[in-house]
């Protein structure tokens, strides 16, 4: 938090709490097919700002959460990194995971992998948290490879309890990462 804008940051990012002027970029993020294409499908306004209220009250009550990201040289909003406590019962109801979704217009940068780095230093290093868990589709290949990238190991594969029976969607990869781990890499 150099100059009070951000929670923390990375090299090139910052991360901070949403603000009301996230809600257009984010809204359209969520409303691009491209973006949306490993999701059961793409958010309306109403839903896209009432995904930011959840967000921000998971940080209010928890004291982390999904925080909205900007790239620190022109304050251009990304998307989102960050922490959540998993709310569903597929085996690991309660634990922490990760989670990322960026504008397409900033893929291929090196982003998610270097904010999900920041977020598992903020994870382990500031919240103290033991271990991060991670999951998508097993046909969302770039996101997988960012949980490689950051040095989660693969822990299995679920049908997500959420998704209908036979949604290409329904299977998913899960990736986990501890504190002892992350120190090692």
């Amino acid at each position: 938090m150099m100059d009070g804008r951000y929670i923390f940051e990375s090299g090139r990012l910052g991360f901070r709490r949403w603000k009301p002027d996230d809600r257009g970029a984010f809204a359209r993020m969520n409303a691009n097919p491209q973006v949306m294409e490993y999701f059961p499908n793409m958010l309306t306004q109403a839903e896209s700002d009432g995904l930011i209220e959840r967000f921000e009250q998971h940080t209010e009550e928890k004291g982390f959460g999904i925080w909205a990201v900007e790239r620190k040289e022109d304050g251009a909003f990304i998307g989102f990194i960050g922490l959540l406590e998993v709310g569903f019962d597929a085996g690991f109801q309660g634990a922490v995971e990760i989670g990322w979704r960026l504008d397409n217009k900033f893929w291929k940068q090196g982003y998610a992998t270097e904010g999900a780095k920041a977020c598992l230093d903020y994870a382990f290093g500031v919240l103290g948290l033991n271990e991060i868990l991670s999951f998508t589709a097993t046909l969302n290949h770039p996101s997988e490879t960012v949980m490689q990238r950051i040095g989660m190991k693969k822990a299995g594969e679920f049908d997500h309890p959420k998704l209908e029976d036979g949604s290409p969607l329904k299977r998913h990869v899960l990736y986990k990462i501890t504190a002892a781990e992350y120190a090692l890499r």
